[in-house]
């Protein structure tokens, strides 16, 4: 049984990806700060609780993982500048430090300048100073020759999901709609194994 570390786990993709992994049979390590939130009871599941800006923390989590993913989001209440590239550093050096090579990353359509139309530009120009961050951490995971897969999803929602959202390797279409949390998820939890998934950036949407 692979051992996974799932970072955000509390978050509203992380909460649906821990339970998803359990149900494909990943031994789940959840990384989060306030565990309360985090619900889900199973023999297969380790919630440790720490903070991704504790590099030592974030190092002893990964310890003795097969493979590691991020659904890390920008903290309320940081004030520290591209928070979530300082967390992916210290994800990125504890995967160094303990030879874990597979991560799978949730970033947001956008990073690639890629979603089509006059609604696109907009939406990545409101969205610019995330998407500047998580593209400092994928320059950061590209740069430590991690074999990684970037999901680039569509606005989220909290629909019902639909499993029968679109993939693509290269641009949003203008017709890209918002993907529900539910399926994101499904698309981390699918793309681990996926060789066809490994060193791609993948955008997730509904049409």
């Amino acid at each position: 049984m692979d051992k996974l570390v799932i970072f955000g786990a509390t978050g509203g993709v992380g909460q649906h990806a821990v339970r998803q992994a359990l149900s494909e049979e990943y031994e789940v390590v959840a990384f989060v700060r306030s565990p309360e939130k985090l619900t889900l009871e199973d023999e297969h599941l380790t919630v440790i609780q720490g903070d991704a800006f504790d590099a030592e923390a974030v190092a002893q989590a990964i310890e003795g993982a097969d493979m590691v993913v991020s659904t890390l989001g920008t903290p309320k209440d940081s004030d520290i500048e591209n928070p979530i590239s300082v967390m992916v550093k210290n994800i990125i050096d504890g995967m160094t430090k303990h030879n874990v090579k597979r991560i799978v990353y949730t970033a947001s359509a956008g990073v690639d300048g890629e979603i089509q139309g006059e609604r696109g530009q907009q939406v990545m120009t409101y969205l610019k100073p995330y998407l500047i961050d998580h593209n400092k951490s994928i320059d950061a995971i590209k740069e430590a020759g991690l074999t990684y897969t970037i999901i680039r999803p569509m606005g989220l929602t909290n629909d019902e999901p639909k499993r029968r959202y679109a993939l693509s390797y290269d641009d949003v279409p203008e017709a890209a709609q918002s993907i529900s949390r539910d399926d994101v998820a499904n698309a981390v939890i699918m793309a681990i194994p996926n060789a066809n998934f490994m060193g791609q950036s993948i955008a997730v949407f509904n049409i």
